[in-house]
Parts: structure tokens; C-alpha cells; sequence
């Protein structure tokens, strides 16, 4: 994302067109900057937070087990979940979202909304199931796994043994979900990650417009993270077996690029649709086609 100031005001580049910046995104721009240095903006202090806020199981995770509590503060400072205002610490941005066992509580809109369709539209009569998951983000990407197995239509076909068709790969769905949460610009609390499924799609919107460079068009082979103490983070925390086996990966993120691809490729194998993303001002949607499967099982 290039963001260019002329005469007429600010204007944003991404790929070959040109639009003017609303205000709310240039003050959100602004908010993520500094004189003396570019602060990213996980690694922000969140107000009214102090070392209180962070749950001490959650934020073991990310540090020395052997810690004596005298070298707890230093630790977390070290890993940027606090940081300082003047001289007080306060739980960062980063912090409040893994180490907090509710971060839309600080957050506004820090969470995941799902909600399953029978139909092809969005329509509340034909509503099927609504959850909102609002914890720590590496669980809130497993409840949303969770709920997404469990509409994941698997059909069978019978050859020398049971080969079963699912709508939706779910190694795909899981780098989707990983990849909004890493992404997201949680600085924009006027909407949050949401997550549709229609009999014949999902639906995966995320709230940003896309990092530096990246485009719609050159997702697949460009990596830019927007959130990149977050990403390390999750670069930590191993999966469980279950979850393990289901997604072939041993952390919630790999971060060798590789996101993109497996979502286009493993959807596109089962669908024989590639996979759509595009840009709506300032949130990305990602569409995956349900496979045919479930109602022409081959023979």
C-alpha cells in the first residue's frame, strides 16, 4: 500500500488505481506512527491495562519457565507484552489479544463472528447456527475450526475402501481463519473478522485493507504482515495432535509463505474453483467454492 500526499489531500495506491483516503483510515495511519520511529501498532500500550491484565497461564507461554517472578516484568517488556507509558507499564495490543481471556473487553470487536446459512444468501430466516468467539486469538482460530468441522458436509465414496469427500478442505480453511487474524488491522474496531458458510461457499471477511505492496493479484507470491509481533507469537504456540493431523503443521503459523498457496490449491483440488479475493475499501474478502461431492459422489 502506497499512500501519497498531494494538494487535494491523501491518496492511496494499491495496484494501478488511485483513491483518495478517507479520514478515518488516515487517522488510523497516523495512529500507527511515531516521530522518532514507525510503531507497529500490536506493539502499542493499551489504556486503563497494566501487567494485571495479562493472565499468568497465557502469558507463560511466552516466556522462560524457570523465571523467578522478580524477572516476570523484564520478560514481558523483552517480548513486548507490556511496553511502557512514561513509566508505567500497560498490557500491549499484542498482549491483550493472546494473553487476555477476552480481549473485546479492551479491544472492540476483537473476536470472530461465524455463522452458518441454508441457502446461497444471507438471510436470518435460513439461519442455522451464530457464534461469536471472542478469546484469546489463538483460541478464538480453534472454535472456529471447531465450528467449521462441524458443518464441513462429508460425503463418501466407496472403492476398495471408504474415500471421504468433504465440502471444504479444512488444512484450507485453517490458513484463512490464521491468516485474517494475523492480518486483521485491529486498530479498525468499526468491524471484526466474519465467517460465513453457504451450501455452496465460505465466505471469510477481515477488516484492513492490504500491507505495504501487497495486492490482490500478487497475494500468492508477496508476504507482508501487518501484525508482526502477533505473528510471532503464534509462530509458538504448538498445536495439539487433533488439530495437528487435520491441518499438517506443528505452530499456528509456519511463516514461510506458504498460506496463500495451500488455500488456493487444496480448495481449487476440491471445488475445481479457485478460491476469490478481492478488496472492498477496506476489508479484504477471501471466497472458497464448496466441493461438488456432496451431491455428485462418483461411482
Amino acid at each position: 500500500m502506497f499512500v501519497h500526499k498531494t494538494s487535494n489531500g491523501y491518496f492511496i495506491r494499491q495496484g494501478s488505481s488511485k483513491r483518495e483516503m478517507p479520514t478515518e483510515q488516515l487517522a488510523r495511519l497516523f495512529q500507527t506512527r511515531s516521530q522518532a520511529r514507525i510503531i507497529a501498532f500490536d506493539e502499542q500500550f493499551v489504556p486503563n491495562t497494566d501487567k494485571n491484565t495479562l493472565r499468568k497461564d497465557l502469558y507463560q507461554r511466552f516466556i522462560t519457565e524457570s523465571a523467578t517472578e522478580d524477572e516476570v516484568d523484564d520478560l514481558l517488556l523483552k517480548r513486548r507484552l507490556l511496553v511502557k507509558e512514561g513509566q508505567e507499564p500497560r498490557a500491549s495490543v499484542a498482549g491483550v489479544l493472546m494473553c487476555y481471556e477476552k480481549p473485546d473487553d479492551y479491544l472492540y470487536n476483537s473476536l470472530i463472528q461465524a455463522v452458518v446459512y441454508s441457502g446461497k444468501e444471507k438471510d436470518a430466516d435460513h439461519q442455522i447456527d451464530s457464534q461469536d468467539f471472542t478469546g484469546p486469538l489463538d483460541q478464538q482460530i480453534i472454535q472456529t475450526m471447531r465450528f467449521a468441522k462441524r458443518y464441513n458436509a462429508v460425503a463418501a465414496r466407496k472403492d476398495i475402501g471408504r474415500v471421504d469427500l468433504p465440502q471444504y478442505s479444512m488444512r484450507a480453511i485453517f490458513e484463512a481463519i490464521v491468516n485474517a487474524v494475523v492480518h486483521r488491522d485491529y486498530s479498525k474496531t468499526g468491524s471484526k473478522i466474519r465467517f460465513f458458510m453457504f451450501d455452496d461457499r465460505i465466505e471469510l471477511y477481515s477488516p484492513g485493507a492490504l500491507a505495504n505492496t501487497v495486492t490482490v493479484d500478487n497475494l500468492r507470491y508477496s508476504q507482508a504482515t501487518r501484525n508482526e509481533l502477533l505473528a510471532r507469537l503464534l509462530s509458538e504456540i504448538t498445536l495439539d495432535d487433533d488439530m495437528r493431523k487435520q491441518v499438517v503443521r506443528r505452530h499456528f503459523l509456519e511463516r514461510r509463505g506458504e498460506g496463500v498457496g495451500i488455500i488456493l490449491n487444496e480448495s481449487e483440488e476440491l471445488s475445481g474453483k479457485t478460491p476469490i479475493y478481492e478488496l472492498f475499501g477496506e476489508e479484504l474478502r477471501l471466497t472458497i467454492f464448496a466441493s461438488r461431492s456432496i451431491w455428485e459422489v462418483p461411482k
